[in-house]
């Protein structure tokens, strides 16, 4: 039985979003007027669906530093 404590939220605002995938909110809102993340909105909130976040973190590259 999924509880509402385990199962995932559908959306998140881009605090909420950008705490999940460890980075900054201002490198979300890059993201975002990028066009690399896309985003829902109701009224004047910006909302982060779930699914996309899963989405950047799987799909992540990985930039080396050297």
């Amino acid at each position: 039985m999924i509880t509402p404590t385990t199962a995932p939220r559908l959306l998140y605002d881009r605090k909420e979003a950008a705490r999940q995938i460890s980075i900054s909110v201002r490198s979300l809102d890059y993201m975002i007027a990028g066009k690399k993340i896309a985003i829902q909105r109701i009224g004047s909130r910006v909302l982060v669906p779930h699914a996309e976040l899963v989405r950047v973190a799987t799909t992540a590259q990985v930039k080396s530093v050297v």
